[in-house]
Parts: C-alpha cells; sequence; structure tokens
C-alpha cells in the first residue's frame, strides 16, 4: 500500500510536468525553436572557433564572428543554389502547365478504359475536392504570412548561436555548478559526450544529406527527369526528417515528373527513391552517422508527430537530436537507463560491424 501511494504522487507530478512542459513550449515557440537550433548550431561551429582561437591567436569574440559568418555564407551559398532551380522551374511554369494538363487528360482517358470511371464522375470528384481545399485556403495566406516569422528565426537563430558559441565556459560553467560536488565529474562527462556524439551525428546528418542528394540527382538525370538537380536537392534535405521526408521529397517529384514527362516515368522515378532510401537506411545510416545516437523508429515517428504538432516543421527537424541527447543522458544516469534501452535498438553483442572495402588501401567501416 505504501509503494502505490508513493507511486501515485510521482506519476501525477511526471505528468503535470509533462503538461507544463509542453505548454510552455508552445507558449514560446518565437523564443525556444531557434534558441534549440541554434544549441545544434554551436556545437558543429565549436572546432571551428577553437580552430581560430589557438591557431590563429583570435581573441574568443572575433572567432565565434567569423565561425558564424562562414555559417551565414555556407546557408547563402545553398539558397542561392537552390533559388537558382526554382527560378528555372518558375520560368517554365506555362510549359509546365500545359504539359501538366496534357498528362491529366492522358491519364484520365486511361482511368476511364480501365476501371470504367467516365470522365464526368472524375469531375465531379476532383470538384468536390477542391471545393474542400478551398474551405481550408486560409492555411495558403497563413503560409505566405509566415515569411516574416521565417525572417525572425533566423535572426535570432543567428544571435543565438553567436552568444552560445561566445559564452560557452561560462554556460559550462553554470552547468557543473547546479549540480552538487559528488555530480560534478558525471555532469562533465555527460556534456563532453553529447557535445562530441551530437557534433558528429550532424555531420553525419550534413554527410548523409550530401550523398543522397548526389545519387538522387545522378539517377534522376540518367533516367532523363527534368529539374533532377531541384529533386535531388529536395530529396537531400528532407531526408534529414526520417520517414515523413522522404515521403514529401517522393510527392514533390512525381508530381513534377507526372507534369513533365507523364505516368509512364512516374514509376522508375518511385523505383528511384525506393532504391536510395534503401541504401541509405542499410548502408549510409551505418557507416556515416552511426548507431550511439540511433532511436528506434517508434519513438521517433512518435518524436516527428508530438515536434510537428507543437512547432511544426522546425519540431519535426530538431525532435531527433534532442532525442539523442535525452537518450545519451539517459544512458548515464542509472534511474534513467532503462528508459535509454526503450527508446535504443535492440541490442546486438555479437553483430559484427559492416566493412564495405573501396579499394586495397581505402574501406569503409560501420560506426559504433
Amino acid at each position: 500500500m505504501k509503494d502505490k501511494l508513493s507511486f501515485l504522487p510521482k506519476l501525477a507530478l511526471v505528468l503535470f510536468c509533462l503538461i507544463s512542459l509542453t505548454y510552455i513550449a508552445i507558449l514560446g515557440q518565437s523564443l525556444l525553436a531557434p534558441l534549440l537550433f541554434s544549441f545544434l548550431m554551436a556545437i558543429l561551429l565549436l572546432p571551428v572557433g577553437n580552430f581560430l582561437e589557438q591557431r590563429f591567436k583570435f581573441k574568443r569574440s572575433l572567432s565565434t564572428l567569423v565561425s558564424v559568418v562562414l555559417m551565414i555564407a555556407a546557408i547563402g551559398g545553398i539558397i542561392y543554389f537552390f533559388g537558382n532551380q526554382l527560378s528555372d522551374l518558375w520560368a517554365d511554369w506555362p510549359l509546365l502547365k500545359e504539359k501538366a494538363n496534357v498528362s491529366y487528360h492522358e491519364l484520365q482517358k486511361w482511368i476511364s478504359h480501365t476501371f470504367g470511371v467516365n470522365s464526368q464522375k472524375q469531375l465531379d470528384y476532383l470538384n468536390d475536392s477542391t471545393e474542400k481545399a478551398l474551405a481550408t485556403s486560409a492555411a495558403v495566406a497563413t503560409t505566405l504570412a509566415t515569411l516574416s516569422s521565417t525572417l525572425l528565426f533566423l535572426g535570432f537563430t543567428l544571435l543565438f548561436t553567436f552568444f552560445i558559441l561566445n559564452y560557452r565556459r561560462v554556460l559550462f560553467t553554470f552547468l557543473t555548478s547546479v549540480f552538487r560536488e559528488e555530480h560534478k565529474e558525471k555532469v562533465s562527462e555527460i556534456v563532453s559526450q553529447i557535445q562530441y556524439i551530437i557534433k558528429k551525428y550532424i555531420i553525419g546528418l550534413f554527410l548523409q544529406m550530401l550523398i543522397v542528394t548526389v545519387l538522387m540527382i545522378t539517377v534522376l538525370s540518367l533516367l532523363g527527369v527534368k529539374y533532377a538537380v531541384l529533386l535531388g536537392l529536395v530529396a537531400g534535405i528532407f531526408n534529414v526528417v526520417p520517414y515523413l521526408g522522404i515521403f514529401f521529397a517522393l510527392l514533390v517529384s512525381c508530381l513534377i515528373t507526372f507534369a513533365t514527362a507523364g505516368a509512364g516515368k512516374v514509376l522508375l522515378v518511385l523505383i528511384a527513391f525506393v532504391g536510395v532510401h534503401a541504401i541509405d537506411g542499410n548502408v549510409l545510416m551505418p557507416l556515416v552517422v552511426g548507431s550511439k545516437v540511433k532511436i528506434n523508429a517508434l519513438f521517433a515517428f512518435i518524436g516527428i508527430i508530438v515536434g510537428e504538432m507543437i512547432w511544426g516543421i522546425s519540431g519535426m527537424f530538431l525532435c531527433i537530436p534532442y532525442l539523442a541527447m535525452l537518450k545519451i543522458i539517459f544512458d548515464r544516469v542509472d534511474n534513467l537507463k532503462p528508459w535509454g534501452i526503450l527508446m535504443g535498438e535492440e541490442h546486438k553483442p555479437d553483430k559484427k560491424k559492416r566493412v564495405y572495402r573501396i579499394t586495397k588501401k581505402i574501406k569503409l567501416e560501420e560506426k559504433d
């Protein structure tokens, strides 16, 4: 009876804390989302700042400023390249609409011939769907209105990244001072592990994104798909969001391919996406990202859905790295180890690391 009574207050306290944190996260989205994203960027830029300080004897503020400027230049280059590809698509928009109309009528005839559904019934169904979509067309206006909030997000991200890098020693000292003396060593170990593993994880994600982009551009170019570079970029960028990102990229690619090349080539694009996704999940993820922060599919999917419900697209991007941080903490705190086991993959102690030999001197070995 005593254990039962002690369990219920703990459960109530945990639920209250979760609800309170979720409510605070919703209210503070404008501040917390860029802050959490800036923390990841700061971890990624930390080696650059340390290198500038040690090699060129830069002061802390100057090295931080140069690191942030390099990040802005890299992001600006990606946005500029992506914008050029979108401008090509926009220039061909009238021709794209014409081809989409032809492809639509061909598909309509095929459906009518194969399934016996006449054209009028198909039009009635599409009109009903269009009316429902127009009934919720306020989402379009909301999307256009988010441009200012996106610029605000980017501005806050840059400022927070600068401040976190510049005052990183103060923040570390604060973390170690908050806990009691006997826990300082474990806190320092957890912070260093988070810094090391998350840095490797983010770099691995960027490498994975780059490889998937190159693979998709190559495959789509060989298939003769128009805007192969743009579709490859979309596939690589959205591949950062597990499971859902690849489906969104596939949908966009199939629609553009259907409009430009007809229904026949859509099947080839679908096969190409499935093949690249299989290579990504079974080869690239173990080799480039590793399994130290690998979250199992159940918790990753739940995290993506919850992140989207709370913060939208930014929540979907942020959920996996921060779930990985939680797993690192859970694995190193005795009372929380069961939760780390629950979030991770099934442990296979006898599993051998896979090695891919490219040449006699060059080989790729699966990471831990």
